[in-house]
């Protein structure tokens, strides 16, 4: 099966409405061709997971300066003021997810488990409305697993197939995301044949990935 499509391909199946994992950090691993592609497409009413909402003008921050956007799971937004503008006006809603909580929540995702346990959020804001567990006198907020319906991640090298290297601070999420949606696009940075790759170089292996941007 030939998984490459184009940047407009990938985001004709992101349809109004649905969850959408976007992989990087402050753009860093961000598919920025395929994020291009849904700003210009006009898709609505999205769910995004992700660690940050990037800048104005870089990586997921151009669907939340386009409005395009109903809610944000997300760790970090202060490189982008519009973030913030649209949470205070009540026209975006923001889940806040510290960082290692909300990877945690994705790997549950992806591996099938009911959650995580952790310590972090406990008697603060990030508390509210979740279920506090007592194991041998300890505390744990039990975080809920995140899914998608669909990934966008991005690879900086990759094959013909999908199988995927990453490169820097792209490979903290990313892994975790094509794991964990029902659809993984990928777009990736520099393309080569398959056997190109060293096995023991890959992190992310084709079969987690359905389509490719290159």
């Amino acid at each position: 099966m030939d998984k490459r499509i184009t940047a407009a391909a990938a985001a004709s199946k992101i349809k109004d409405g649905m969850t959408v994992m976007v992989g990087g950090f402050l753009g860093n691993g961000t598919p920025e061709s395929i994020v291009d592609a849904l700003v210009q497409r006009g898709v609505k009413d999205l769910t995004l997971i992700l660690n940050d909402t990037a800048y104005p003008d870089r990586g997921a921050g151009k669907l939340i300066v386009n409005k395009q956007v109903k809610k944000i799971i997300v760790s970090h937004i202060g490189t982008n003021p519009e973030t913030a503008n649209q949470m205070n006006a009540g026209t975006l809603e923001v889940e806040f997810s510290p960082q290692g909580t909300l990877a945690e929540r994705i790997r549950c995702g992806g591996c099938g488990l009911g959650g995580a346990l952790t310590t972090t959020g406990l008697d603060t804001l990030i508390e509210k409305g979740k279920r506090v567990i007592e194991i041998d006198g300890a505390r744990y907020l039990l975080e809920l697993p995140l899914r998608a319906d669909v990934a966008i991640i991005r690879g900086s090298k990759g094959d013909e197939d999908g199988n995927l290297i990453y490169r820097g601070t792209s490979q903290n999420f990313c892994p975790l995301m094509a794991m964990a949606a029902d659809v993984v696009i990928a777009e990736i940075g520099e393309l080569v044949k398959v056997g190109d790759l060293s096995p023991e170089s890959v992190h992310t292996p084709s079969i987690f990935v359905d389509y490719i941007v290159a």
